[in-house]
């Protein structure tokens, strides 16, 4: 008979710490990391079309360089995922001549995009003050891109940001808003 109690202690023990464990992950995976697959290829060459990602919505604030998956309504009805190149208070613009990105006038070491941009959209305003609760977005893949340049998408306001991009699946990469080679 004393065999049988052990058994059944060692039995309970374990659903115990199995049903935590559940119980721990299904609170992680709500409330502090989330999942997403790149669904295009305005992030080449830091995420290809299928990629896995991990997304941490914990204490987190935008900042620039971050890479950020964005539920804000748009025309094109998805979610996205862009690189932040201005928050609130700074200012973008274009020089027209080098199709070169601006930051408060300044250019800005650009090294994670695919390719030189070509496409600025005909209906951007030459210079866009970033206003308080919103950031500036673009793609890596900035000639394959909507995002903030298109009015169809426009400036996000932070409250739509799931949060930000720091794992990819399949080639173990944690990445930081410095490090982003492609």
């Amino acid at each position: 008979m004393k065999e049988e109690n052990k058994l059944l202690t060692y039995v309970y023990d374990f659903a115990g710490i199995f049903v935590t464990a559940i119980i721990a992950i299904l609170i992680l995976f709500t409330f502090v990391l989330k999942t997403s697959i790149v669904n295009g290829q305005s992030m080449e060459n830091t995420f290809y079309n299928g990629d896995k990602i991990l997304i941490s919505s914990y204490d987190y604030s935008v900042d620039y360089g971050d890479v950020v998956v964005i539920s804000q309504p748009n025309l094109y009805e998805k979610v996205l995922i862009k690189r932040v190149i201005a928050v609130e208070g700074q200012t973008v613009s274009f020089d027209q001549t080098t199709n070169e990105l601006l930051i408060d006038g300044e250019k800005i070491d650009e090294p994670y995009i695919k390719e030189d941009m070509k496409l600025i959209y005909s209906s951007m305003k030459q210079e866009i003050s970033i206003p308080e609760g919103y950031v500036f977005v673009m793609g890596d893949n900035r000639n394959n891109s909507a995002d903030s340049r298109d009015s169809n998408v426009g400036l996000i306001d932070k409250r739509y940001i799931i949060g930000q991009v720091f794992y990819k699946f399949g080639d173990s990469s944690f990445f930081e808003k410095d490090s982003f080679n492609g």
